[in-house]
Formats: structure tokens, C-alpha cells, sequence
């Protein structure tokens, strides 16, 4: 170890947390199936109790099958710059919103909590949407030092 570089890190306040939770957009979203583990990329809307994920199905969304074997999901934000450096790991269960919980949530709504939505090589017309809400467990957050 005498020749690895590296910063020390110390635990963020409840006050940072909070603020990367509301001012960051994307994180990834870790899933799991037994053995498996499956990370993507997602926007996400933190309300200041839970955090709300936006995905799209087209019928064969992967994220999606994952979804339905995780039982805690682990969401990571975080930030490089140089040796300057934060993250925060959110670990929950998620559920999908549905019936009156989803039609709290019309397009704009939508638009302005995640964004404009990445369409890789999907058709537009067979994507649905579907809204998935964490129910936080722990929260932990990191930051370098001094």
C-alpha cells in the first residue's frame, strides 16, 4: 500500500444527502435475481421520503423481469471530480404504482420529476411506461476529506 494513492472519505450529513437526492438526476438502479445482478441507468424524483423511478416496458424489458425477483433494491448516485468525490447509497423495496397512485401522475408531472425519456432501439408506440416507487430502508452517504 505504500505506493497506492487515495483520499479519505468521511459520511455526509442528513442536509447534503437530502439536496443530492432532490438536485441530482440519474443514478444507477441495482436489481437482483438469486445470483444474478443487473445495474441501470435511471432518473429518479426523490419527494423527501421516497424515491420514484420512471421505466419503460416493450415487452421484453430486462429491468423489468429483475424488478419482479428483487427484494431490496440499491440505488447509487454519485459525483467524481478529480479527487474530489461524493456518493450515496438508497437501499429499498420497490413497488410499481398503479390505479389511483398512477393517475396522480400525468405528463408533465412525469416530464418535469424525470426528464425527457432515453429511447435506445425501441419504437415509441410500443413502450410503456411504468412509475415504481422505493420505499426507503437506508440511506448512506460519503464524501472526501480532509
Amino acid at each position: 500500500m505504500d505506493h497506492i494513492e487515495f483520499v479519505y472519505t468521511l459520511g455526509m450529513t442528513d442536509e447534503e444527502i437530502e439536496k443530492r437526492l432532490q438536485t441530482e438526476t440519474a443514478g444507477v438502479l441495482s436489481l437482483a435475481d438469486e445470483g444474478r445482478a443487473y445495474g441501470v441507468p435511471v432518473s429518479h424524483h426523490y419527494d423527501g421520503e421516497s424515491l420514484f423511478f420512471r421505466l419503460g416496458d416493450d415487452d421484453h424489458s430486462k429491468k423489468l423481469e429483475f424488478v419482479e425477483t428483487t427484494k431490496e433494491a440499491c440505488f447509487v448516485l454519485f459525483g467524481v471530480d478529480g479527487d474530489d468525490s461524493w456518493s450515496i447509497l438508497v437501499a429499498g423495496t420497490l413497488s410499481e404504482l398503479s390505479g389511483d397512485e398512477r393517475k396522480e401522475f400525468d405528463a408533465a408531472t412525469i416530464n418535469d420529476w424525470f426528464g425527457s425519456f432515453r429511447v435506445f432501439d425501441e419504437a415509441i408506440d410500443e413502450i410503456e411506461l411504468t412509475l415504481f416507487e422505493m420505499e426507503i430502508s437506508s440511506v448512506t452517504g460519503r464524501k472526501t476529506g480532509e
